[in-house]
């Protein structure tokens, strides 16, 4: 049985794991930043980042509204994705 998180110390594998998180967060805010500059495929991968990983809830609701706002930019791209398509196509 491991001992929980909070009594023990971390090891190399958990400080290069959050090492990584970090970084990608920082990337993930700096393409966030300049969106005029970059993709929404690029926003919403960065929206996703920023979600799961932000560090305040403020940061995580914010990337949530961009993500709904890229959303509503491009209405036909949910029925694009559909695995359910009618039609037939």
């Amino acid at each position: 049985m491991s001992i929980p998180l909070p009594f023990r110390k971390p090891s190399a594998r958990d400080r290069a794991r959050q090492a990584w998180i970090d970084e990608r967060r920082r990337e993930a805010r700096i393409v966030v930043s300049d969106v005029v500059n970059h993709s929404d495929h690029l926003l919403r991968l960065a929206c996703n980042v920023l979600v799961r990983h932000g560090e305040t809830a403020e940061e995580r609701e914010d990337a949530r509204i961009l993500l709904v706002v890229l959303d509503a930019k491009s209405p036909g791209r949910a029925e694009r994705h559909r695995t359910d398509r009618e039609g037939g196509r």
